[in-house]
Order: C-alpha cells, then sequence, then structure tokens
C-alpha cells in the first residue's frame, strides 16, 4: 500500500478555494441546498417520501440492520484481544497526543453528547410504562417475561433496554470507523477521510469519482446529522429556559438560540481541537460531573447505586440474545422498528462524523487502547448516566402519591405519554428536592435547571464544533487543519440549514431521511472493515515473532511465539 499522502494536487493552491478541493466543495453546498430547498418548499411531500423510503428499509432490512450491528460488536471485541491489538495508530515510536482525561472528554462528548440530556429520563419512563399508549408495546421484552406490572422487576427491564439501545452495539460502529480512519490515516499516511479506508480495495481510484462520491455521503449525514441535533436540541434549551425565567417556547427563542450556539461552536472549531474543542468537552464533563453528583446526594443515591449495580450485571448477562432477537408480532414489529431499529439506524448515519473526529484526537494509541477506550469507557459512563437519571424517575414514579397503582405518581409518565420529552428532565428535577431524604429541598429545582441548561448548550457546541471541524476535514482532502475561512462558512451554513428547516416544519422529516441514509451507509463500513482486516493481515509490524531455538548445538527448529 501506498503510503505517501498523493492528493494533493486536487486542492487548489490559490483563489477562494485555495485549501479547499473545490469540486468537493461545490457539489457539496450543491447537494444541501438542493435537499433543503425541496424538504422546506413541500414538507409534507417530502416526509411522505423520506417515509416511504425508511418504512421501506425498516420493514425489509431490519434483519440486516440487526446482523450488522452484532457482526460490527463481535469483530471488535475479537481484534481487541487479537495479535493486532499491539499496533499503535501512527509511527511504531509514536505516543498520543492528548492526555486520557481530554481524550475521553473529547470522544464522549462527539460521541454521545447531548443525546443523553435529551432520552436519559424520557426512554427508561416509556419503557418502564406499560399503557400501550402508543398502539405498540412500551416493552416488548418486559412483556414477554410476564412483568406486566410498573414495579422493580419493569423497572429492571427498563434500564436493561435502554443500555442495549446505548451500549456495546452502537459504539461498537464508532470504533470500527474511527479505527479505519486512525489506521490509513495515521499509519498508512493517507488523507483523514472515509475514502482512504478502502484504499485497500480501490486503491488509487480513491482519489476518483468513488472516493468523491464516499466522501461526500458522508459530509451528506453529518450536516444534516448536527442540523437536526441543533434543531431538535433548541427545544429542550429553550424548555429549560421557560422553566428558570418563565420565557415562552416560541420559534423566535428557538432560532435565537440556534444561531447562539452555532456562534459558539464555530468559534470553538476556528480555535482548533487543542483549545477550544478540548477546553469545552473537559467542562462538559466537570458539568456533568457536579449534576450526576446532586442527584445521587440529594435523590435517592443508596438505592440508585444498588440499581446501576444490578443494571449493569442484568446487561452483560442479556446483551447477546437480545441483540439477535428479531420481532414476529405485528405490535413487536412496531416496536423493534420505531425503537432498535431506530436506534441501529442512528448510530449507522452518525457513525462518519463522529469516527473521523475520534480517530483526528486518537493518534499514537495502541489499536487495543483504542478499542477499549472508545467502547468500554464511554459506555459504562453513559450506562451510569442513563441509570442515574432515569432510575431518580422511575423511583419517584414508584414512591411518589399513589405510586405506580395511579400510573405513576410523578408526573414523569404523563409527560412521556404526552410526547413532551424535553419536559421529562426538568420535571424530574422538580421532584428531586422535594423527595429528598435530607427534607424539603424544593429550593434546588432551579439551580438543578440551571446546571441542566448550561450543560445542554455545552453538549451542543461540542457536537456542532466537532461535526464542523470534520466537514471541513473531508472537503480539505484530509487536512486536520482546514482553512478558517471554511470554517466559518459550514458552520454558519449548518446552523443556518437548521433555522430553515425548523421554520418550514422539515426537521421531522429530516430525521427521517438521515435515519435512511444508514443503508448505503451500511455497505460503506463493511467494506471499510473488510479493507482494515486485509490491511492488517499484511501489516509486517502484526506479524508474529519468528526465533530459532538455541543451544549447545543448532537444532534448527523453528516456531511462532503468540504475539
Amino acid at each position: 500500500m501506498s503510503e505517501s499522502n498523493s492528493n494533493s494536487h486536487l486542492v487548489a493552491k490559490s483563489g477562494f478555494f485555495a485549501g479547499l478541493h473545490p469540486g468537493m466543495g461545490l457539489a457539496a453546498m450543491g447537494m444541501i441546498a438542493a435537499f433543503v430547498i425541496f424538504t422546506a418548499l413541500n414538507v409534507e411531500l417530502a416526509n411522505g417520501l423520506y417515509k416511504s423510503v425508511r418504512g421501506w428499509i425498516e420493514s425489509w432490512f431490519s434483519w440486516y440492520y440487526i446482523a450488522v450491528l452484532i457482526a460490527g460488536m463481535f469483530f471488535c471485541f475479537g481484534l481487541m484481544f487479537s495479535r493486532f491489538g499491539k499496533l499503535r495508530l501512527g509511527d511504531d515510536d509514536s505516543r498520543p497526543e492528548f492526555g486520557n482525561f481530554s481524550w475521553f472528554a473529547m470522544l464522549f462528548s462527539a460521541g454521545i453528547g447531548v443525546g443523553i440530556l435529551f432520552f436519559g429520563v424520557a426512554e427508561p419512563i416509556f419503557y418502564f410504562d406499560n399503557s400501550g399508549a402508543f398502539g405498540y408495546p412500551n416493552n416488548p421484552h418486559a412483556d414477554m417475561a410476564g412483568h406486566l406490572d410498573m414495579n422493580m422487576q419493569r423497572a429492571q427491564d427498563a434500564m436493561r433496554v435502554t443500555f442495549f439501545h446505548w451500549g456495546f452495539h452502537g459504539w461498537a460502529l464508532y470504533v470500527l470507523v474511527g479505527l479505519c480512519l486512525a489506521y490509513f490515516g495515521f499509519r498508512k499516511k493517507l488523507p483523514l477521510t472515509m475514502r482512504s479506508t478502502l484504499y485497500p480495495i480501490l486503491g488509487e481510484r480513491i482519489y476518483g469519482p468513488w472516493g468523491h462520491a464516499v466522501d461526500l455521503l458522508a459530509v451528506f449525514g453529518s450536516v444534516f446529522g448536527i442540523a437536526t441535533s441543533l434543531g431538535l436540541g433548541s427545544t429542550q434549551i429553550a424548555t429549560g429556559l421557560n422553566v428558570l425565567f418563565g420565557l415562552e417556547v416560541t420559534l423566535t427563542l428557538k432560532i435565537v438560540l440556534i444561531v447562539i450556539v452555532s456562534v459558539i461552536a464555530t468559534a470553538s472549531t476556528v480555535s482548533g481541537v487543542a483549545r477550544g474543542i478540548r477546553l469545552i468537552s473537559e467542562w462538559n464533563i466537570w458539568l456533568s460531573v457536579a449534576l450526576l453528583a446532586a442527584f445521587v446526594v440529594i435523590g435517592p443515591g443508596k438505592w440508585l447505586m444498588g440499581f446501576y449495580i444490578t443494571s449493569v450485571g442484568d446487561y452483560l448477562w442479556n446483551f447477546i440474545p437480545m441483540g439477535f432477537w428479531t420481532a414476529t408480532e405485528e405490535a413487536d414489529i412496531a416496536w423493534q422498528g420505531g425503537w432498535t431499529i431506530f436506534y441501529w439506524g442512528w448510530w449507522i448515519a452518525w457513525a462518519p462524523l463522529v469516527g473521523i473526529f475520534i480517530a483526528r484526537i486518537s493518534y499514537g494509541r495502541t489499536i487495543r487502547e483504542f478499542m477499549v477506550g472508545v467502547l468500554c469507557v464511554p459506555t459504562a459512563a453513559v450506562f451510569f448516566w442513563l441509570c442515574i437519571f432515569g432510575g431518580t424517575a422511575i423511583w419517584q414514579e414508584m414512591h411518589m402519591g399513589a405510586g405506580p397503582a395511579s400510573d405513576g405518581g410523578a408526573g414523569v409518565i404523563a409527560t412521556v405519554r404526552n410526547w413532551e420529552l424535553p419536559a421529562a428532565l426538568y420535571g424530574t428535577i422538580g421532584n428531586l428536592g422535594a423527595t429528598s431524604w435530607m427534607g424539603d429541598l424544593s429550593w434546588t429545582a432551579w439551580p438543578l435547571s440551571l446546571l441542566a441548561t448550561l450543560l445542554l448548550v455545552s453538549w451542543f457546541v461540542t457536537s456542532a464544533d466537532s461535526g464542523t471541524l470534520v466537514i471541513t476535514t473531508m472537503l480539505s482532502m484530509g487536512d486536520e487543519n482546514p482553512p478558517n475561512k471554511f470554517r466559518i462558512i459550514w458552520g454558519a451554513g449548518i446552523g443556518a440549514t437548521a433555522i430553515v428547516l425548523l421554520m418550514s416544519g422539515g426537521l421531522n422529516a429530516l430525521q427521517t431521511a438521515l435515519i435512511a441514509t444508514a443503508f448505503p451507509i451500511s455497505f460503506l463500513i463493511i467494506a471499510m472493515v473488510w479493507g482494515l482486516y486485509k490491511s492488517l493481515r499484511d501489516d509486517p509490524s502484526a506479524a508474529p515473532i519468528q526465533v530459532r531455538a538455541s543451544g549447545p548445538e543448532d537444532t534448527g527448529i523453528t516456531g511462532d511465539l503468540p504475539a
């Protein structure tokens, strides 16, 4: 394999597009503009079309998504403990660019970010509920086990399903994409773009139309993934401002919030990874620790710690059989399509964006260190977050008022049934002080709501700034420090995309379209993994060590030492 970056002639040396691939830049802008205009001008038509495509994929290829996630996860665990684990993502004498804390903070911020704030309470509560208010079971896994009452058994089932959707299966995709990019980018000296992962298959053709198509697909998914998060997340931030200051949740407020987040994120992107992105990511972690600590100290901390240990054990015992389950009953099929397949599509669609960013910050680490760090550490942290937030809401529903006999006494279940997901977090915070073992601490609701809202903003900033850096890196043919001019243009463009679709009511259509793009991306990921395995197998540094027996006489016997 060539170890020289032969793409320099594809990047403009002067003029407006200096530092960028002109054709890629124009094609990306045109493709995204066409999609936004089509969606915004006729939202109903666009939404119907995207839903039809997504429905067709879920109807015919649910088994395929399930198989892709299972295969990816098992490949990760196999590679982690293989002889290839000792290879460094860079030269053999390279060392990590960032310390462990900064590295974990940035990969966690880019990989999950605001999702666990948005769904951290709502999703466990949805699975704990037994009303079937949406036309299908809230939790078929609990129903099949006969756990129909809202008690501790159903609470455990709810947390297990939540862990399942946020656990090893999804993170394995980020690991695979990030590893492929880091390996070919840093060890084989190819551009840090999606096209480089196909070098073992396409060779020098990665610099032609096939390579352009692969990178444009990744840019498409990245732009709309960030725009969807900005648009939908502005609703939750606006809900927080309503709780804090009584501001009405209006379209104008959401637009202002998108503008503010976009400006901060663009400034962070311009400052670079080592400064803005790293510092805000570390700030996210400290704010998160403070909010989690408040939930544990003020809330039912002892119960939550036991619930966490039990839930993690339950997940580890069941995540493999759950991953193989394919629904056969009509109602269960609807649930699996709306939740599990939706999540699998979401993980796949986000994998290029997150994978490139994780690769960018992982130079110098060994493959084994990379895989353990990206697969296991964030998963454990996500599980703790989901258990503390979701577990607190479940505990409140079981202990406040008349408890589960009256469909919960905390009001969070009712909020989720009304699909007011952004309000579920603030409802739980509002109940926290009133149910504290230390007495009436209702006064804590306001400062904790403020902390949660600040955290929402900072998580959104890190998602947007890392995504903008990824997009400009791909369009500049792998330049890890793309021109600031284009970081600003694309940062503003993503914010504008979110605003246009929010104003036209097209965000849900965009979300549906994004999930549909997971289908072609999944084939790309399969090809990437095959290319990685092929290259690893031929890497001379990964070959078993040959030794010759020595002693008083040379016996001529040779053998392989295990790597």
